[in-house]
């Protein structure tokens, strides 16, 4: 499976990192890993306050980068992310081993598609919305629902991916490096009508393949999250533009599979 798309737009947040000038600095060195947690929270001004009380840390990180890159009005949204909102639903299933009752508010603000429910209704968007989990594929499964959305006519699509550390006791089973991080992007088809054309926008390439060779991932980046892997390999393209086009970025984050991305500014 071969999928191609132009980067109309896009925003990020991890720890230290919220402008694009300091993305772009930060894919042009040696790839280091984000701080795990983010320092700083996002105010997240643009949500009205009493919405605003009810997203959690993770959920700021998600929402933010998502005005951000706001899309157009009722565009489709993928929200991704592996693990979600882990401190609320396992804090959830603490109560439940204690005996406690669980709260209403917190079992529906602990689902997979709350951020993505909270951010839609404070944007009043009735457009369509999938939410992804696909273990260390997530970020894949996400632009090949932005892909399948492409192709049945949408004319751009919003992807927003967040990760953050498993709390306490879980953190030992991780099984790639832990960030807290989020980031968006506005997407859509080359050469789509009334949008940059491949000279203007990165172009991005994503290929899907048997993994034959059990072959190791790119050296660097190979034990990070494939979120900001993919993030550090496509700001690459855009921070040096006149630089060597780099390799394509090969991971293997589902098993029998191969994951190549390459991006092109």
């Amino acid at each position: 499976m071969r999928f191609e798309f132009i980067l109309l737009e896009w925003s990020a947040y991890a720890d230290g990192l919220t402008h694009h000038r300091d993305w772009l600095r930060w894919a042009e060195g040696f790839p280091q890993l984000p701080g795990a947690t983010v320092e700083t929270v996002p105010a997240l001004t643009e949500m009205p306050a009493m919405m605003r009380r009810r997203v959690d840390r993770l959920g700021r990180l998600a929402c933010q980068v998502a005005y951000w890159c706001e899309a157009a009005d009722d565009a489709p949204m993928v929200f991704a992310s592996r693990y979600g909102d882990a401190t609320r639903s396992l804090a959830l299933l603490g109560d439940l081993v204690q005996g406690q009752p669980l709260s209403p508010a917190g079992f529906g603000l602990s689902v997979h598609n709350a951020i993505s429910a909270l951010y839609s209704i404070a944007q009043g968007h009735t457009g369509n919305t999938v939410v992804v989990a696909a273990g260390r594929a997530s970020v894949a499964a996400a632009l090949t629902e932005a892909a399948a959305l492409l192709a049945d006519g949408a004319p751009e699509v919003l992807v927003v991916y967040y990760e953050a550390p498993l709390p306490g006791h879980y953190a030992e089973f991780e099984d790639e490096a832990a960030c807290e991080y989020a980031w968006a992007w506005r997407v859509a088809v080359p050469g789509h009508s009334g949008y940059p054309g491949r000279d203007a926008s990165p172009l991005l390439k994503l290929e899907l393949s048997v993994d034959e060779s059990g072959g190791a991932a790119n050296p660097g980046t190979a034990a990070w999250p494939a979120g900001l892997a993919v993030l550090h390999h496509v700001l690459q393209a855009i921070a040096v533009p006149q630089a060597t086009v780099p390799e394509a970025l090969i991971r293997h984050d589902r098993a029998g599979s191969q994951w190549a991305w390459s991006a092109h500014a």
